[in-house]
């Protein structure tokens, strides 16, 4: 059987128990949970500083933790099952289970309950947040600050439009392997609209095209993803798309045949295929 190894926590050196019999490691390990502790640590593909960033792990969300070396922490994102390395200092003991999560493109948190006192963040949409106390308008987040409770929804009260909730995101910079509001991604962007409508979305491209079902060309719709070889764009209409775009460097809304030109004239070529979920 092939696993992936973006999803497989494993190595040949370590893998997790779980898949004991399924991979071939030297060691078998039970990861540990932790909560990252930051608006949105990075998730790097190697053991540096410097590697690229392949994913992040946003505030409040869970990061199993199987190995640790050199202040890094090797170990997979609970929310997309991403495997990579976390800096430690952005990770703390796993926090009690989040009430609410973000709902606001971006919020800050605050040292007192009180918009005067020092801001904290900015937490992106989709952030995961443990409310422990509440004054007046403001709850107090484990981990953090004291945030304004209408920029919170509680866990389990979903948007319902994913495609507006990805407008929202428009002018955001394009980073790669970004999922927060301040720099995200073409996938980024699609799996963070999802998120927020209570709809689960692998983190990359191709994994993204094999969700929902093929729609031709001549039928596009308002929701429906268009697939080119390593990106991914959203439909506002039949004719016009959103997507976080390195040709830009932004979030930006375009006509679908320029992007195909465009597009078509590199080495991703013409569109792999449409998507209706």
């Amino acid at each position: 059987m092939s696993l992936d190894p973006r999803n497989t926590l494993a190595r040949p050196d370590l893998a997790a128990r779980s898949l004991e019999g399924l991979t071939a490691a030297r060691a078998y390990g039970d990861p540990v949970a932790m909560t990252a502790v930051v608006a949105a640590a990075p998730l790097r593909a190697a053991l540096d500083p410097e590697a690229e960033q392949v994913d992040q792990v946003l505030f409040g969300e869970t990061f199993q933790v199987l190995g640790e070396q050199d202040g890094f922490c090797w170990g997979q994102a609970s929310r997309d099952g991403y495997v990579g390395h976390v800096a430690k200092v952005d990770l703390a003991p796993l926090a009690p289970t989040p009430t609410h999560r973000v709902l606001a493109l971006r919020t800050y948190a605050f040292t007192a309950a009180s918009i005067k006192s020092r801001a904290l963040g900015p937490y992106s949409l989709g952030s995961l947040i443990t409310v422990e106390a509440r004054e007046g308008r403001f709850v107090k987040a484990v981990n953090a600050g004291w945030l304004v409770e209408a920029h919170l929804s509680p866990i389990g009260v979903f948007e319902t439009d994913y495609v507006a909730v990805a407008e929202r995101y428009l002018g955001a910079p394009y980073l790669w392997g970004g999922r927060e509001s301040l720099g995200l991604d073409c996938s980024g962007l699609v799996q963070q609209a999802l998120l927020a409508c209570g709809r689960a979305c692998p983190r990359d491209t191709d994994q993204q095209a094999l969700i929902g079902q093929a729609v031709q060309a001549d039928a596009l719709q308002r929701g429906d993803l268009v697939f080119w070889r390593g990106h991914v764009a959203i439909l506002l209409d039949g004719e016009t798309i959103l997507h976080a775009n390195a040709h830009h460097m932004a979030t930006a809304i375009e006509p679908l045949a320029e992007a195909v030109a465009r597009i078509g004239a590199t080495s991703s070529g013409q569109p792999t295929g449409y998507r209706r979920l």
